[in-house]
């Protein structure tokens, strides 16, 4: 499994040239995009296509071909292979197969932004590339925007306008984000804002809608915690509302274990409001 450049050839390793002049083989998602990676190298190995439709496919005819003896090395167009790129069905088919899967380290679009954004927080959820849809997009987003993690995401161009919209919606557009786009190459941004800020960028600058995203998004800030008042009101409010006052305060304590007495004040409070 080689990892590619996501846009400087010079980010190629040494140890990845030399794999992709010595293997036999080199399963590509696509073969002219690789082409012409090998053709700067000067590298001449055969290729043949492994892509997202025929990866399940083709595994079974490399792992033929690996238990025959072959080196095979395994591409994404640019990056690390199967991270949201086809790979992971062939690799998992290598593993059951008892032969060996090698790793050989390189660019990837999520630790480069991850690096590049600045976010303290020690934890991680990476999506990979978001619900095409509107609808679909926003379902997904919705539970994600309260967890304690940096949330990276890969966007296309032709929808990076609306997925930063949605994310204002469910997100706020004050939590801090990084939109970084077009990484390595001649017309790389990166550009840390508040969401509302970064939305209003990219739709003021068309050029700023070209090319590929990555985007990062702070970890959601920690809920005050909830005081025992707080988790007595959730038993004793209803109750209050149904039930006679001596009778809420009673079914209350023996549910919570709580004072009578904090009881029975909050819950005149609560009648007194309502």
């Amino acid at each position: 499994m080689v990892a590619t450049p996501i846009g400087n050839l010079r980010d190629l390793s040494s140890r990845a040239r030399d794999v992709l002049a010595q293997v036999d083989l080199i399963a590509a998602e696509d073969t002219r995009v690789t082409g012409q990676l090998l053709k700067h190298l000067g590298i001449g190995t055969p290729m043949l296509s492994l892509r997202e439709h025929n990866e399940r496919a083709m595994a079974e005819k490399l792992v033929a071909r690996l238990a025959e003896g072959a080196a095979i090395a395994q591409v994404s167009d640019a990056g690390t292979p199967a991270i949201s790129d086809p790979g992971a069905h062939l690799v998992a088919a290598v593993h059951a197969a008892g032969l060996p899967v090698v790793p050989i380290p390189g660019a990837s679009a999520l630790t480069t932004g991850l690096c590049a954004a600045g976010f303290t927080c020690p934890h991680t959820l990476f999506y990979g590339f978001l619900p095409p849809k509107r609808a679909q997009r926003q379902a997904a987003l919705a539970p994600l925007a309260e967890l304690p993690y940096v949330l990276v995401c890969y966007e296309a161009p032709h929808r990076i306008v609306e997925t930063l919209d949605d994310l204002v919606a469910l997100f706020g557009g004050d939590r801090p984000a990084v939109l970084a786009r077009e990484l390595t190459k001649t017309f790389e941004t990166i550009r840390r804002a508040p969401l509302a800020e970064l939305a209003l960028f990219v739709r003021a600058d068309t050029n700023q809608q070209r090319g590929e995203f990555v985007l990062l998004l702070d970890a959601a800030p920690p809920r005050p915690a909830a005081t025992a008042a707080d988790a007595h009101d959730t038993v004793l409010a209803p109750l209050v509302a149904e039930l006679p006052l001596k009778q809420a305060v009673a079914l209350a304590q023996s549910i919570t274990g709580a004072p009578r007495n904090a009881l029975y004040a909050r819950a005149l409070q609560l009648k007194e409001t309502d």
